[in-house]
This record gives structure tokens, C-alpha cells and sequence, in this order.
């Protein structure tokens, strides 16, 4: 299998790890990655409150140049508010008959035109759709029995898009965790918000945003997400949310790839597994035998 593959920004810097598993485990997989050349920023949350037409027209961009492109009709996201971003072009362009006129006299600037002719997906989706986890359990070299997983799909992987799976009640990955020989943690938090940018302009209120879901992941082994934002809120403010809710509530937070990953044999360095923030020794030492 064949897909054009957007990182986006957060995947070049505060997210490397999740770009270099992802990477590793769709190679581990037998696909074919191509990474969208010349990509620049889709617009992340601060176009939109910019300019509408802006925000289209930067993730018109990506995809006009993903069409131009020998890689594969479908483009792979990692980064859900990426996926968001790309995804919505799609969307609106099919309710409004003028907008892609709009966009395309922007783009006309690089001598680009947007068609809509790649279909943009989330890592989430490709991993759940297109490859058989009984496949994948078969492939296990380190059977991740005893651990107890708590699925974190986030917000915007799921909303408003519920192409792949429930936005209420996630439960795409569950077979795939179980195939990988872990244990599925039971709660009602998978989908629930962390607050995301929040923490810099409403701490107050993403701390307790954050702080439920650390509370709901106790009795887990660790908790895996799909979203850099998600992954920063939820490893970097472990500590001070533990400290003003009076309660220990830190716990190892991975990315989807890294545990597939760990499961399938990869090496700590080919995951990337040194910079994560809340992933212990001891932890590392189970997950990676």
C-alpha cells in the first residue's frame, strides 16, 4: 500500500518521536510512505481566527501539491488537528460552489490547482482499515501481555468527521490492542477534550480538562494518544495538575506507533522512545524486552 504522507509542523519538532515511529512502524507494515514534497503549514488553530480563506487556501495547498504527486491516492495525517485542517478543504468545498474558485485564484499564484482528488485520512483510520490486526498479532515479537491500555483517541480525530469510527464512543483500536496481547482499560474519557491550546490562554480550565482524564486513566498502565497537542497537555502537566489536585496522577503517555512499535520489535531509538516526557525507565524496560 502507497500513501502520500504529511507530517506537518509539531511532527518536526515538539512531536519528532511520533514522526519517527510512524514512519517506522508503516515500513514495518509493508507501505510506502512518500512524504508530501514541499508541505508547509496547514494553518493549525490560528489561520481560521485569521482569515477563513486563508485557512483554506494553506491546506488547499498541501493537497493541490499532494495531487500532483506519484504516491498514492490517499494522504496519511499523524497530527489530528492536521487531519482536521485537510479534512475540512474537502468538506466546505463541497457546500459551498464558490469557495473553490476562491482558492484556486490564490493558488494560481505558484501555478497550482486544487481538484480534491486525494482523499485525506488520519493515521488512525489507515492503521484500523487497512491492515488486519489478526495480521498484525501474528507479526508480535513482543507480546505486550499484562499491560492495560488506555485508548485516548482526543477531539479531533473523531469530530465532526465520524467517518471511521463513534466520536462518543471510540472503539476502533480495540481489537488492535488486544492483538498486540494487551488488555484494554476500561473508561468513558477516549474522546473527551484535553483542553488543547487552552493551556496557554485558559490554564485553569485545561488543567482540569486534563486532569480528568489522568484521573479516569488510573488503574491503567499507560495511556496512548493519536494528537501532539494531546500528548503535551497530558505528559507535561502531569505534575502540576497531580499537585493541585492533590493526588498522584502521573502516568507513561506514548504515541499509538511507539507502542505498535515496541509490540512488533522495533528498537527504543527507532521509536524514538528517549524523547518522551512521562515515560519512565522501568516502564521502557517492560515495554521494550
Amino acid at each position: 500500500m502507497k500513501y502520500i504522507y504529511y507530517p506537518g509542523c509539531s511532527l518536526e519538532g515538539t512531536a519528532a518521536e511520533y514522526n519517527a515511529s510512524t514512519q517506522a512502524i508503516m515500513k514495518a507494515l509493508g507501505a510506502e510512505l512518500t512524504e508530501l514534497e514541499d508541505w508547509t503549514c496547514c494553518g493549525a488553530s490560528a489561520a481560521d481566527a485569521t482569515s477563513y480563506l486563508l485557512s483554506m487556501v494553506l491546506a488547499a495547498r498541501n493537497l493541490a501539491l499532494a495531487e500532483g504527486m506519484d504516491g498514492g491516492t490517499d494522504i496519511m495525517v499523524p497530527c489530528s488537528a492536521c487531519y482536521l485542517n485537510l479534512r475540512k478543504v474537502e468538506d466546505h468545498v463541497q457546500q459551498d460552489a464558490g469557495l473553490s474558485d476562491k482558492i484556486n485564484e490564490a493558488l494560481k499564484e505558484e501555478g497550482l490547482v486544487y481538484r480534491g482528488g486525494v482523499k485525506v485520512r488520519h493515521f488512525l483510520d489507515v492503521v484500523v482499515n487497512d491492515f488486519d490486526p489478526e495480521a498484525i498479532g501474528r507479526m508480535v515479537k513482543n507480546k505486550l501481555e499484562g499491560q492495560r491500555i488506555a485508548i485516548y483517541y482526543g477531539c479531533q480525530a473523531l469530530r465532526p468527521y465520524a467517518t471511521y469510527d463513534d466520536p462518543e464512543q471510540p472503539r476502533s483500536l480495540e481489537p488492535l490492542i488486544k492483538a498486540l496481547g494487551a488488555e484494554v482499560h476500561p473508561w468513558t474519557a477516549g474522546a473527551k477534550c484535553c483542553g488543547a491550546a487552552l493551556m496557554t490562554t485558559k490554564k485553569d480550565a485545561a488543567m482540569e480538562l486534563t486532569g480528568g482524564i489522568l484521573k479516569a486513566a488510573k488503574g491503567a498502565d499507560c495511556i496512548v494518544t493519536l494528537c501532539p497537542m494531546c500528548e503535551m497537555n497530558l505528559e507535561a502537566f502531569q505534575k502540576p495538575v497531580s499537585k493541585a489536585l492533590e493526588e498522584d496522577l502521573e502516568i507513561p503517555v506514548l504515541y499509538l506507533p511507539q507502542l505498535l512499535g515496541a509490540a512488533l520489535g522495533l528498537s527504543g531509538e527507532d521509536l524514538k522512545l528517549n524523547l518522551n516526557l512521562a515515560l519512565p525507565d522501568s516502564f521502557k524496560e517492560r515495554l521494550i524486552s
